[in-house]
């Protein structure tokens, strides 16, 4: 499942809320080994979820660095480029 979780950092533009709350769900399903909660575990599994989101909210905000921001389309063709040579697709 944490493949599916993007480096967000860096990026021009920067990272939305709706990447940064997907990449915390994709956490907090791996952590728990729940796709879909149950509705007792529900409350806090979202909890969880809103947390993490401002957590790395947070940290992406407050990170800094001299190089120059990546370009999303660059880096996802050259991510669709390695899968395709690795999978044959």
């Amino acid at each position: 499942m944490c493949r599916n979780i993007k480096p967000l950092y860096n990026f021009d533009p920067p990272a939305t809320d709706d990447e940064i709350r997907a990449a915390a769900l994709q956490y907090v399903r791996k952590v728990t080994g729940f796709n879909q909660p149950s509705k007792a575990n529900e409350a806090a599994f979202l909890a969880a979820v809103e947390a993490i989101s401002a957590i790395s909210a947070d940290l992406l905000t407050a990170l800094h660095t001299t190089a120059a921001p990546r370009n999303r389309e660059e880096a996802a063709a050259r991510a669709r480029a390695r899968n395709a040579q690795r999978f044959g697709q």
